[in-house]
């Protein structure tokens, strides 16, 4: 289901959607949908990174456990090879 919204835009920005509609051969109208849904879907995905970020942070807070920057390392660099590690194991 849809419905309709309105939005006010200044008279360059309107021009610039206008140009680039008829650049695609698109309406003006799925140009500002399309910019929307992913500007939207971006967004989405930057709190949800933010808020594990967030969450690890805490339960880090909490637990106290952690793998050391060495051992990442050696680990993300083991990827794609012959011998590639397990994930580090977090302590205190």
């Amino acid at each position: 289901m849809t419905s309709p919204t309105s939005i006010k835009l200044d008279d360059d920005m309107k021009r610039r959607v206008q140009d680039l509609a008829r650049t695609r051969k698109r309406s003006s109208h799925w140009i500002m949908r399309e910019a929307i849904s992913q500007y939207v879907e971006r967004e989405e995905k930057r709190e949800a990174l933010r808020r594990a970020t967030i969450d690890a942070w805490e339960e880090f807070q909490a637990s106290g456990q952690q793998a050391t920057a060495e051992e990442v390392d050696e680990w993300l660099a083991s990827w794609g090879t012959d011998n590639e590690r397990p994930a580090p194991v977090c302590r205190k």
